[in-house]
């Protein structure tokens, strides 16, 4: 015969203190959990959402970055007349580009923080799926304008609309503000190549080529083509396949996230173990009336491992609350790749909160296993004597 689950929900009502005590510690570990994973689950989606399968990205040979990488306008002429380049009309879809970083005062960091600045052609911004103006209008070839993307906008106040930078060899008026939907064009700041490279003196050391193949064979067969030519001293990849590997900047994020929650589970489980103890010790008494009245052991631990569960359950959900209004908040961390800033959103998913509910719900289990058994081991008139 099982004990009823009302029985337990009213031993929770009815210590209503400890309950409460312990299904916050509980929430906070699981918050700290899903915060972790928003942010990881928010980066991981910025650098998945860039790039189109068709497109290819070319690079220095033994370059990881396009921040590391050297392309010459002469390379750029040979690579946009490969076979297999789609076109705009009468146009190769092949982008010229040269990135490098500048540093601007942000809302978290006065001193500032590094940002990507990348220069690129008008062809450049047609190849980029998805991008659209916020506000204002792009660039014009020849002038010190740039477009920024909107999580820029949102997190440098001296990189809004209308405002003037400083960087190169003078100033540039901030002419609009992108919108890339999850994309990391976000994080970057667009402007003229020919205007960006000359600011900088590298008019003949650019960082990489964007092409677009036809379709997808013809994506394999230029990449074959580019990589075993020994002749352009170059390495090609999908822009997915770049962009992909970027996510390994979470890496570290995510192991100091899951560190610190375990060992703050840790700490949760032994105060939901306590309170079982506690609560073991108080109802002795409860536990041999049970008995006697034909409840078996194995009910008895059933029942007491379920309180313990219900308390998990309880605290996770509060965790799972107390995080939803991270959801969205736009935030930036380094990257040790590009060694800029890349902002993006936290991430609040519901796989995100059935996972922290199933780690409030071990949280329980190893918690309450324990207690539940010496409940279920009390001998009956034992447990009668016991005040």
């Amino acid at each position: 015969m099982a004990l009823p689950i009302s029985y337990n929900l009213r031993n929770l009502v009815v210590r209503k203190t400890t309950t409460i005590m312990t299904a916050l510690g509980i929430a906070l570990t699981v918050a700290v959990l899903l915060a972790v994973l928003a942010l990881v689950h928010g980066l991981q989606t910025a650098f998945q959402s860039t790039g189109n399968p068709l497109q290819v990205l070319v690079m220095r040979k033994g370059s990881t970055a396009e921040l590391s990488s050297a392309m010459t306008p002469e390379n750029f002429q040979t690579l946009k007349s490969m076979p297999g380049i789609a076109r705009d009309g009468n146009d190769p879809m092949a982008s010229l580009e040269m990135i490098t970083v500048i540093n601007l005062p942000s809302v978290d960091s006065p001193d500032g923080m590094n940002i990507s600045l990348r220069g690129l052609l008008p062809i450049g911004v047609k190849m980029r799926d998805g991008l659209k103006l916020e506000t204002g209008r792009w660039f014009q070839p020849g002038q010190r304008e740039v477009v920024v993307g909107k999580s820029i906008s949102k997190r440098y106040p001296g990189a809004r609309m209308g405002e003037k930078l400083r960087f190169g060899r003078g100033e540039w008026e901030v002419v609009g503000v992108m919108d890339a939907g999850q994309a990391a064009a976000n994080s970057e700041i667009f402007g003229d190549l020919n205007q960006i490279s000359s600011d900088f003196n590298r008019s003949d050391g650019l960082s990489s080529v964007l092409l677009r193949a036809t379709d997808q064979a013809a994506v394999s067969a230029l990449i074959n083509s580019l990589n075993d030519d020994r002749r352009l001293g170059v390495e090609a990849q999908t822009e997915k396949s770049y962009w992909d590997a970027q996510t390994s900047s979470a890496a570290p994020l995510q192991f100091l996230g899951l560190f610190i929650s375990i060992i703050m589970a840790v700490g949760s489980s032994f105060a939901a173990m306590n309170t079982m103890y506690a609560a073991v010790a108080r109802r002795a008494r409860e536990i041999g009336t049970l008995r006697v009245l034909g409840f078996s052991r194995g009910s008895i631990l059933f029942s007491f491992l379920l309180e313990s569960l219900l308390l998990a359950i309880i605290g996770g959900l509060i965790g799972c609350l107390l995080v939803l209004p991270l959801n969205n908040i736009t935030t930036g961390i380094g990257s040790f790749v590009t060694f800029s800033e890349i902002a993006f959103n936290f991430r609040v998913s519901p796989e995100i909160m059935l996972i922290g509910i199933a780690f409030a719900i071990f949280m329980g289990a190893l918690g309450g296993l324990f207690p539940a058994r010496m409940a279920a081991r009390k001998e009956i008139l034992t447990a009668l004597r016991e005040i």
